[in-house]
């Protein structure tokens, strides 16, 4: 049997050789790390290289990305699907082992990580899940869900904000069965950190609330069996374990220092660092098969496995519901019934038909769809009244209890939002997270990655423009909106009735390749009358809900609060006819036969009003027509004077029309 360091060392040599052949990358930091990840891939995950999605594995987080070959690496030892030739191909076009890990590129990766400190707040929403799921599919004499998350962590990753929102909240809510590395290197790109980071980070982890191991010596094994054991034995608070390690640690030249951070170490160093470190081999990516042997998981990873599938036939005998219902859950289905049940609330809404704000359409959305989807996990940034996310029927989670549905966040935005990812990765749920509109500038990053992760959730933002009046500029969001619509991969739907908020959150909760933000209103809204194929059509992101009486002359575009100006408007100019485009996303999603039917090219008299910036928009109005919106900062006010002063107002797209109409 090789010895440990040998098993590490092998980490050691793929990640200095890739970087090489790149000539690009970070080695300093898988270098630094190899010894801790020798001990924890080897003992204490629980895997299996042979179906790396299977229920119950252990959660493995690379929170400090850049070190991302450490990651590789290990998995290309213990066996997973990423090859010797994946190795070689490091942070090349099309290759399964890109700069920083990606979720969709590699198998074994669990998250996208990169931005520091997301990772570690994907780690809190992970281990949250396994919590949640525990307690409601264990029984005292069957477990089904019975797993660790695992996360690396780096300064940077611990100077970042979202590190303190995060983990504040991890030790509030007792998350047990998560385990942080903190990879006390000293070093970041700009050098020693000790001149802009000096915390103490043990004593800040110890006030939030969590076990804390000090002074273990990254690079003993013994010392780090030792932590992960007792980590491992503490079940009602989370574990920091500090280890202290040289960044780079067997580059004989350069380790300890900024020079190995994040470039190619150079031929004569890597030579080097071989004969440092006792490896015999100077061929490039060669190790010996002795230690591949020693690394290779699929048999105890399919017996892990196995067992577990076995424990999973024997609870199915116990509690067959209980199985189904994981499975379903697990596997990201719908109830058999989802369909009939969305069908009868909307039609249920249409009827009714209310003048409300968008944010209690949302809330009455939430507690119809939440009483049939208990994967429907929800929290607020600590609005949740004002966010209407305090939904009949929510329970909150607590260290005390985690069988609930509902996350009071805090003031915590960043950390909502990468935890709510966090949640989703696992699976098992379809979480949302809430805060003000303009908040989404706070945890932009993280929705940013939901985008790039394809991560199933929903982001509540409610006050969504000007109409919340007297909090004036500070709070009413007009860029919001416009700037969330470029980011790829995410829906964003801004209703304007009930009905329209009923079917935005249908469309967010079905969707399983991305996140929807929904942006609701704080003032009332119309109820616009609708015939059933109308109904149907919200789904398609635009649709005609007022046909133009004869001759149609022009066309009016809105969204959200100002659709109710637009029929006004359209009242009063004849031949108009009311596009209501609630998902721009959704709309351009649609066949360009469809498109041209709800919004023809002959028909070039056209106004969009949407109470944000107005420069997206003249891509539906084109060269000739007028966008009414808010291109400076708001006004504190009660909302109906603060619409005025933009000239947002029934009578000014009346007037925009007409000018359309005759020009």
């Amino acid at each position: 049997m090789p010895a440990r360091r040998d098993l590490a060392n092998a980490i050691r040599i793929l990640s200095m050789d890739a970087v090489q052949q790149a000539n690009s990358g970070h080695p300093g930091m898988p270098m630094g790390m190899a010894d801790i990840a020798e001990v924890l891939f080897n003992d204490h995950l629980k895997m299996n290289p042979g179906n790396p999605d299977w229920a119950d594995r252990d959660r493995f987080i690379l929170s400090n990305g850049h070190g991302s070959m450490l990651q590789y690496a290990a998995l290309h030892l213990t066996g997973y699907d990423v090859s010797l030739d994946d190795i070689k191909n490091f942070r090349q076009l099309h290759s399964k082992t890109p700069g920083h890990p990606e979720n969709f590129m590699t198998p074994g990766v669990e998250t996208t990580t990169g931005p520091l400190g997301q990772g570690l707040a994907n780690a809190v929403g992970m281990a949250l899940a396994e919590a949640a799921l525990a307690a409601r599919f264990n029984h005292d004499d069957a477990t089904l869900v019975d797993h660790h998350t695992w996360c690396f962590a780096g300064d940077g990753c611990l100077m970042e904000g979202i590190s303190h929102e995060a983990c504040s909240l991890a030790g509030t809510l007792g998350l047990g069965k998560l385990v942080v590395f903190y990879d006390d290197n000293g070093i970041s790109i700009d050098g020693e950190v000790q001149d802009w980071f000096t915390d103490d980070t043990p004593a800040r982890f110890e006030a939030y609330g969590w076990q804390v191991i000090r002074n273990v010596d990254g690079h003993d094994a013994e010392e780090i069996k030792i932590a992960i054991d007792t980590a491992k034995k503490e079940t009602g608070r989370p574990t920091l374990v500090c280890c202290k390690t040289v960044i780079g640690w067997g580059s004989p030249n350069k380790q300890g220092t900024a020079g190995v951070h994040g470039a190619a170490l150079g031929d004569d160093e890597i030579a080097a660092a071989r004969q440092q470190i006792g490896w015999a081999d100077e061929t490039r990516f060669a190790v010996p098969d002795d230690i591949y042997a020693a690394w290779d998981k699929h048999d105890k990873g399919a017996t892990a496995e196995k067992n577990w599938q076995d424990a999973r036939a024997a609870y199915a005998a116990k509690y067959p519901e209980d199985a189904a219902e994981f499975e379903r859950r697990m596997a990201g289905d719908m109830p058999r019934d989802w369909p009939a049940l969305c069908r009868a609330f909307i039609e249920k809404v249409q009827a009714e038909g209310k003048r409300t704000a968008t944010r209690k359409s949302s809330k009455a959305a939430i507690e119809a769809y939440a009483a049939e989807l208990p994967e429907l996990i929800g929290g607020s940034a600590d609005l949740s009244g004002s966010n209407g996310t305090d939904f009949k029927g929510h329970v909150p989670i607590s260290a005390a209890d985690y069988s609930g549905n509902y996350v009071y966040y805090g003031v915590r935005e960043f950390a909502m939002t990468a935890i709510t990812n966090g949640l989703s990765l696992h699976g098992g749920f379809t979480p949302f997270g809430a805060t003000f509109l303009t908040f989404s500038d706070y945890a932009r990053n993280a929705v940013r990655m939901a985008a790039l992760m394809a991560s199933r959730n929903i982001l509540v933002y409610t006050h969504d423009s000007i109409g919340l009046g007297e909090d004036g500029p500070t709070h009413q969001s007009v860029e919001h909106i416009a700037s969330l619509r470029l980011i790829p991969n995410l829906h964003v739907w801004r209703p304007g009735d009930d009905v329209e908020t009923a079917v935005a959150w249908q469309a967010a909760i079905e969707r399983v390749n991305g996140p929807t933000a929904l942006a609701l209103s704080r003032q009332d809204v119309d109820h616009q009358p609708r015939d059933a194929a109308q109904v149907a059509a919200i789904a398609n992101g635009g649709y005609v809900l007022r046909e133009a009486e004869g001759e149609l002359k022009a066309i009016v575009i809105a969204t959200g609060s100002e659709l109710e100006l637009a029929v006004a408007a359209a009242n009063q100019v004849a031949g108009v006819r009311v596009v209501s485009m609630p998902c721009v996303e959704a709309f351009n999603a649609q066949s360009a036969e469809y498109r041209e039917s709800v919004l023809p090219a002959a028909v070039t008299a056209r106004v969009a009003v949407e109470a944000g910036v107005s420069d997206s928009w003249y891509r539906f109005v084109g060269p000739t027509g007028q966008v009414l919106g808010v291109d400076d900062f708001g006004a504190s006010a009660p909302a109906d004077q603060v619409y005025a002063e933009f000239g947002l107002t029934a009578d000014a797209v009346a007037a925009a029309l007409n000018a359309q109409v005759q020009g």
